[in-house]
């Protein structure tokens, strides 16, 4: 039976979050944009630091900014000052983070960053704090309480902080002008890397594994050729190597149904002249419209001048993680 205390002590601490990140809508303002116009303008890096959840969060914020278009890394607060430092270079941008806005550590940054002209944007709960006062531009991130119902362990603050690193992320995206294409570049090994990078070429079937009779083969040559290849079809080509036609499952069917003659007929009377293609620059996505589009299950792949080049059907795609 469902415990209705758990249940009470979960929605009410995702009340107080919500209300946590409702809040900070109004914080989105003059000094924010100063945020962005700072890291827009840097020629480096963002450097995003902080300590314990703090750290954590700004692992991720930065981490989501790298993605989408603003290059950036976290550095742990504590190891900074024991020569990690030396990875922030002029023309850096420091995010620091910290509730309290009193953290040691990071106080500790802000002498060496000022001498290498480093400017650094405060992100705390504390408007008043060293921190905050000292920050080129800092931005409110304070919650009205934690989730946490002793008010102690960082809860709806780490949100109200995550959620403002996220706002900044995709206020930096849109200011750059970053596509869906410079997102797939940076994850190259993700469902949508594959999408829109993925071109035909890179997964159709050419050279000896790509089915083809001439135009003047016969029927029983073209279902030869067919079953050698295992793509359900082959490609029908002219002289000149380009495409003709093409002869499927489907065709065999409709043949029979004529009842033309398996070993004497030529697959010319029996082909499906004008066939679907695709050519190999293109995404190999569009490979799965066109297949959805039509009806079909596999491609023949030509160059500019409609020459035969490949052939790919719907599990070449499976494997290739597009579909």
């Amino acid at each position: 039976m469902p415990n209705p205390t758990l249940i009470a002590a979960g929605r009410r601490a995702l009340e107080i979050e919500a209300r946590a990140v409702a809040q900070l809508l109004p914080r989105v303002d003059d000094t924010f944009v100063r945020a962005c116009e700072l890291i827009l303008a840097a020629s480096g890096r963002v450097v995003v630091s902080g300590l314990g959840k703090s750290g954590l969060v700004g692992h991720k914020i930065a981490s989501t900014l790298a993605s989408t278009g603003t290059p950036a890394f976290f550095l742990h607060a504590a190891e900074a000052s024991h020569g990690d430092l030396g990875m922030v270079m002029r023309g850096d941008v420091l995010l620091a983070i910290s509730n309290s806005g009193e953290t040691p550590e990071l106080l500790a940054l802000l002498a060496p960053l000022r001498r290498l002209g480093v400017p650094v944007i405060a992100m705390t709960g504390h408007g008043q704090s060293t921190l905050a006062r000292e920050a080129a531009v800092h931005i409110d991130v304070s919650v009205a309480e934690e989730a946490c119902p002793l008010n102690l362990a960082p809860t709806a603050s780490t949100t109200a902080v995550l959620a403002m690193g996220d706002a900044l992320a995709t206020a930096l995206l849109e200011a750059r002008g970053f596509t869906s294409e410079d997102f797939a570049r940076a994850h190259p090994g993700g469902a949508l890397g594959r999408k829109l990078l993925l071109h035909v070429s890179d997964v159709m079937r050419r050279g000896d594994d790509l089915p083809r009779v001439p135009v003047t083969a016969t029927l029983e040559q073209g279902l030869l050729e067919m079953s050698r290849k295992g793509l359900g079809m082959t490609a029908v080509v002219n002289a000149a190597g380009g495409l003709a036609g093409v002869f499927t499952d489907g065709d065999l069917r409709r043949a029979l149904d004529r009842g033309l003659d398996l070993r004497g007929g030529t697959l010319q009377s029996a082909m499906t002249a004008s066939p679907r293609s695709i050519r190999p620059d293109d995404l190999a996505a569009e490979a799965v419209n066109r297949m959805q589009e039509h009806r079909i299950t596999a491609l023949l792949v030509v160059d500019a001048d409609g020459r035969l080049v490949g052939a790919l059907n719907i599990h070449d795609l499976l494997r290739a993680g597009v579909v």
